[in-house]
């Protein structure tokens, strides 16, 4: 099993910042993915940013410019710093990895962490 924990999060006012951050642990032999998801009420979960093993950060368009993530594969941790907040930003935030266990990948979800932005 492999455990997601998040901090972060919080309230800001438009055009603050929040920083994001997850850690792995658990029964891990690589991850291939980790990344964050949001889910706002009524809408259904989405990818907002990733990074695969090997490979470059991703972002959906609506972030690209205003958000960063890093990954530390030594530590098994992402961040997100999101930055130029706008009210529509305001979500719960998932972190998410792909975790490897020898020969198994699995997919894990942080318990969510809520950022609201006010206009």
């Amino acid at each position: 099993q492999v455990q997601l924990v998040e901090s972060g999060g919080g309230s800001v006012q438009a055009g603050g910042s929040l920083r994001l951050s997850c850690v792995a642990s658990g029964s891990i032999f690589s991850i291939a993915v980790m990344g964050w998801f949001r889910q706002a009420p009524g809408k259904q979960r989405e990818l907002v940013a990733r990074v695969i093993s090997g490979g470059s950060p991703e972002y959906i368009d609506s972030v690209k410019g205003r958000f960063t993530v890093s990954r530390d594969n030594a530590k098994n941790t992402v961040d997100l710093q999101m930055n130029r907040l706008k009210p529509e930003d305001t979500s719960t935030y998932y972190c998410h990895a792909a975790v490897w266990d020898t020969d198994t990948l699995s997919n894990y979800w942080g318990q969510g962490t809520q950022a609201t932005v006010s206009a």
